[in-house]
């Protein structure tokens, strides 16, 4: 380990880069345009082939919810939406697709931003479902949502229809 100067008065390790605030845990991944990245069909089909199956989170550790009525409420496919691929859930015999996800896909252009969604969801008497903690792990994972985003919350494809036509109609 070698110490040296970086200003007067001021010591720092040069060996290692785990003291260095530069390290990718740090920073957050950009495009060549500087834009955080999207969820595009490649990266949808990596990550679906580097986990070996069509679905996310189904088995193994936190697959399932022990005291629910459907185990399989953890398992993600990822569903086409107006010619978008977007994370779904099975939950009680119905899909239910992320709200951010299609709020960035297909709504904020629409819209001025999340709140106004929440405000006619309200209006059009729509209760999203909210995320479990593995549910919104899975989203981070897949690249639907923000990785510094910890709650996150579900629609069926009807309710989704009925927002998308009431967002398209308001203009």
């Amino acid at each position: 380990m070698t110490i040296g100067l970086c200003r007067p008065g001021a010591w720092r390790r040069q060996d290692t880069a785990s003291f260095s605030r530069s390290t990718s845990i740090h920073r957050k991944p950009l495009t060549a345009s500087g834009e955080p990245p999207r969820l595009t069909p490649n990266l949808i089909n990596s990550f679906m082939a580097n986990n070996h199956s069509g679905s996310v989170g189904g088995g193994g550790i936190g697959g399932g919810n022990s005291g629910s009525s459907n185990s399989n409420t953890n398992e993600c496919r990822m569903v086409d939406m107006h010619g978008v691929k977007v994370a779904s859930f099975l939950m009680d015999g119905q899909e239910l697709i992320c709200l951010p996800q299609v709020f960035d896909l297909f709504l904020k252009h629409l819209v001025g931003g999340l709140h106004t969604v929440y405000t006619k969801l309200k209006r059009l008497d729509i209760s999203p479902v909210v995320c479990t903690v593995e549910q919104v792990r899975i989203l981070r994972g897949l690249g639907a949502i923000q990785p510094g985003v910890n709650r996150c919350k579900l629609i069926t494809r009807k309710d989704f229809e009925t927002l998308f036509t009431d967002c398209t109609n308001a203009r």
